[in-house]
């Protein structure tokens, strides 16, 4: 999802700023005709002030101190009031900061450069009346003054492009064309005081006729119809005929005569009326501008409204492909993560199990290949996963059977070679029987009972490859047998009884059905007793009744296990069916495992209060009877071995009596003995005084 957002979300932000820069230029020309009301009008009135007081002083300062009357001085200094006030609202509408915000850097700064401009108004006014300057040291200076309106007026229209910006352009053009029409004024005003003009002075004014016209020729036909208009409509008029015929007459009179065409009275007001017609004339020209401009910058706003939405319907119609897109896709990744799941923690474990169990599997059947396609066409990359994630769970599938399979046969040929060799043992066994039978000589009898007591051992290792292979040992009781008697036989078949001590036990039996695995999970258990205990030490036994069932402890003194240790313990015990024969020295504790869960029996190893390990089992009363013991003692302790004679054959052991191994010494003792030591009672025989078993 965050790679179809992240793209989106830029999509989105860059069309925002492609708008708001497009319509950003466009909204500064929308206010391009109230910026140039606000600024471009107070800077006009001010100038065109300056424009007259330039005049008066020129014409103060021309007629000398000597000719000047009250008149021009008054003049002048009416004017300046006057200049004061354009001025003052001038300085109040640059001056005011929220209307400023509207302008560019650009345009405040041509403003400021106004202010600073006009600020050299007193000082120069000061010489003025001082009479420290000459007259056209005052023009030049005044229009010092005035030269930066130009500037102004250029910048508050620089918004505009293309043939508004040229429009723009030759409107401050035309505003010079003004400013040329004071300028002669003032000339001729000053020179008229003084009656006398110098040939720079004349220079200078013809210049500025020169520049009026080439102005005003140049400009004009550049202007669009409707300023341009404007412009031929005052030059057909009389007041420009007036103008020019004046500006005619000073060319022709040259600097020593143009005193007579000074004189002539109509100057004055033509050119008055000249300067007053120029600055309407510019005003209404940059208004048309700023009007045309406005009405452009309307246009281009529903242009970029249009294309705007467009885009913004472009960028919505992006963002939701790529989120249906992302959501389509997280949605398949999310299906293949989820069969991913399902067979590593659900089917795999399933066939695994159903394989333990013994079940055929079939690959296909177990793991049928899902469809990840996402409509018509090639398989994108998703369904490409899937088809190898179909592939991986057919072959994992697969895998699993053969290796089932192959424990399977293993198992087969395990549980062969163990039925051979039980067949082997049990003939072994009738063989040794007869041999103890026919034999008196104690020697060789004691020989025997050894070869008897390896023979059993044999048998019960058999019997553990039958187990582990999935399969029942062939033992079989017809009737329940006495606990004492089939933990006596338990004793017999490890190789280190003589440490083990059996305690008194209880007038209670197990089930004829449970007594040959109880016998072997017990020697088991036993067997591990001894292997991981020093061999100076015994192992004993306690035993007890509880709600459930009969209890029976096995306490070792050996090095113990650890929490891990004792974990995987419980573990290996409660999951016998995953057998691993990689784990060689686990074997006694699988072999318990699947002996317990086939009759119900609890195992628990805890640490032992001796230092080693406790083995609890919990025999439920389901395989726990009461039985009728014979009341014959053991022999004490003291008596030393008293052999038992074998059978001869398995038929001659299921019609022994049951309490037969009470013989050995392994069952109870006088009360005033206490235990009986399998040490001393087995010293010299292998616990073969077992069960009555078919």
């Amino acid at each position: 999802m965050a790679l179809t957002v992240v793209p989106a979300v830029a999509l989105l932000a860059l069309w925002s700023f492609a708008m708001v820069s497009v319509t950003g230029d466009l909204r500064a020309l929308v206010r391009l005709q109230s910026v140039y009301e606000t600024f471009g009008t107070p800077v006009d009135t001010a100038v065109g002030q300056i424009q007259i007081e330039r005049r008066l002083a020129a014409a103060y300062l021309g007629a000398g101190q000597r000719n000047a009357g009250a008149a021009d001085a008054a003049a002048l200094l009416a004017q300046q009031r006057s200049t004061d006030r354009a001025v003052e609202e001038m300085l109040d509408a640059v001056g005011d900061r929220e209307r400023r915000e509207d302008l560019s850097d650009r345009q405040r700064a041509s403003l400021d450069a106004m202010v600073r401009a006009a600020a050299r108004l007193e000082p120069l006014r000061e010489e003025v009346v001082d009479r420290r300057l000459s007259w056209s040291e005052a023009v030049d200076a005044y229009t010092v003054i005035v030269e930066p309106t130009f500037d102004v007026q250029s910048q508050l229209t620089a918004l505009q492009a293309g043939q508004l910006a040229r429009e723009a352009q030759v409107v401050v053009e035309l505003v010079r064309v003004r400013e040329f029409v004071s300028r002669e004024d003032a000339l001729v005003a000053g020179a008229r005081a003084a009656g006398t003009l110098t040939d720079g002075q004349y220079d200078t004014l013809t210049a500025a006729i020169e520049d009026r016209r080439v102005f005003h020729r140049t400009y004009v036909p550049d202007l669009p119809a409707d300023s341009r208009k404007l412009f031929t409509d005052f030059q057909r008029g009389a007041e420009y005929r007036a103008l020019t015929s004046g500006e005619d007459a000073l060319l022709r009179a040259g600097a020593g005569n143009a005193g007579q065409a000074m004189a002539d009275a109509s100057w004055r007001t033509t050119t008055d009326r000249a300067v007053k017609r120029y600055m309407l004339l510019c005003t209404e020209s940059a208004l048309n501008a700023a009007e045309r401009g406005r009405a452009f910058a309307y246009r281009e706003m529903v242009k970029a409204a249009v294309v705007g939405l467009t885009g913004l319907a472009a960028v919505g119609l992006s963002v939701w492909l790529s989120v249906s897109a992302g959501r389509r896709i997280a949605r398949r990744l999310e299906e293949l993560r989820d069969a991913a799941d399902v067979l590593a923690t659900r089917r795999l474990p399933e066939v695994m199990e159903r394989l333990g169990a013994g079940e055929d599997v079939d690959p296909a059947a177990a793991a049928p290949p899902l469809d990840f396609a996402d409509g018509d066409g090639e398989p994108d990359e998703i369904a490409q996963v899937g088809t190898a994630l179909n592939a991986a769970r057919r072959a994992a599938v697969e895998a699993a059977v053969k290796q089932a399979t192959l424990r399977r046969g293993i198992f087969a040929v395990l549980l062969n070679i163990a039925r051979r060799n039980q067949a082997l043992v049990h003939r072994q066994a009738k063989l040794v029987d007869t041999l103890e039978r026919r034999t008196t000589d104690p020697d060789t009898l004691e020989d025997l009972f050894r070869i008897d007591h390896l023979t059993t051992r044999m048998r019960r290792h058999a019997e553990g490859l039958i187990i582990l292979s999935g399969a029942a040992p062939g033992r079989r009781w017809r009737k329940p047998v006495p606990l004492v008697d089939v933990v006596a036989a338990a004793v017999g078949e490890i190789e280190e009884y003589t440490r083990v001590v059996v305690p008194p036990m209880p007038a209670v039996g197990v089930g004829a059905d449970a007594v040959a695995d109880v016998v072997h999970l017990v020697a088991e258990l036993v067997e591990n007793a001894t292997a991981f205990s020093p061999p100076h030490t015994q192992v004993t036994m306690r035993t007890g009744e509880a709600r459930n069932g009969f209890v029976l402890e096995i306490d070792d003194r050996g090095l113990g296990m650890d929490g891990d240790e004792l974990a995987q313990a419980h573990r290996t015990l409660a999951r016998p069916g995953d057998f691993d024969p990689v784990q060689d020295e686990r074997l006694g504790l699988y072999i318990v495992g699947r002996l317990a869960a086939r009759h119900g029996i609890t195992v628990t190893l805890t640490r032992s209060p001796y230092g080693g390990t406790t083995a609890v089992v919990l025999l439920p009363n389901v395989i726990i009877t009461p039985v009728e013991r014979e009341t014959e003692p053991g022999p004490r302790p003291e008596q030393g071995p008293v052999p038992l004679p074998s059978s001869a054959s398995e038929r001659e052991y299921a019609e022994a009596p049951a309490g037969a191994a009470t013989a050995s010494g392994a069952g109870t003792a006088p009360p005033e003995h206490g235990p009986a030591s399998a040490g001393a009672v087995l010293h010299a025989l292998p616990a073969r005084a077992r069960p009555a078993q078919d």
